[in-house]
């Protein structure tokens, strides 16, 4: 057996490729949900009430030590979601837990001279974090998530795992009918790794428009 058979690479091309907008479109709304949840959590970890940030402290220590794919299952035989929800929920919880302790080490690198200058104008606590902290701790957050970017990408072939039709899943099939696993999961990787290179790209030209 030929450890790469290019015809069958070039012909599963299509139908492989035919499952990335699901995989992108899941990428993105989980990638947004995670921020949003993410920033939630760790305004809960840096509350001053000692019940909320012991509940934010427990939310990051489980969902950073519980595999994604663990929590797929919960979610989807457990809660009984459909498959796609089930996917934005799980990598959510997961990612946002990390997200979360991201902001917060951003947010320490934060002059205290930030804050006073904004309470010095007249600015809430609420507006203080909104217009002066979140913007700059975002500029320092930005190359850690990047990482979770790609992580979370990489990810979204879990989904496959419940039958999302997605890219991973289009090629377990095309696999599965050709018999030739090695052909189409070299073929998936460099895939996987050309969209992760096109999301670096995408980072590295967002963290250097931060920059000004």
């Amino acid at each position: 057996m030929n450890l790469f058979n290019p015809t069958l690479a070039l012909r599963s091309l299509p139908t492989i490729l035919s499952g990335l907008p699901l995989s992108l479109t899941l990428l993105v709304a989980c990638f947004i949900t995670s921020n949003v949840v993410g920033i939630l959590i760790m305004l809960l970890r840096i509350n001053p009430h000692r019940a909320l940030s012991l509940l934010a402290r427990f939310y990051i220590s489980f969902f950073r030590g519980v595999p994604t794919l663990v929590v797929l299952f919960l979610t989807y035989f457990g809660a009984n979601l459909d498959a796609i929800s089930a996917t934005i929920l799980s990598i959510t919880l997961v990612s946002s837990a990390f997200i979360a302790e991201y902001y917060r080490s951003a947010l320490l690198g934060i002059n205290q001279t930030q804050y006073d200058a904004a309470r010095a104008l007249g600015f809430s606590s609420l507006q203080t974090m909104q217009y002066v902290i979140l913007p700059q701790a975002f500029r320092i957050v930005l190359p850690s998530l990047g990482n979770v970017l790609l992580d979370m990408f990489k990810g979204t072939s879990l989904a496959a795992m419940i039958t999302v039709s997605e890219m991973f899943m289009k090629a377990k099939i095309v696999a599965g009918a050709s018999q030739d696993y090695m052909t189409i999961y070299i073929v998936i990787a460099v895939i996987y790794w050309l969209v992760c290179c096109v999301l670096s790209l995408l980072e590295q030209w967002t963290e250097h428009r931060f920059q000004y």
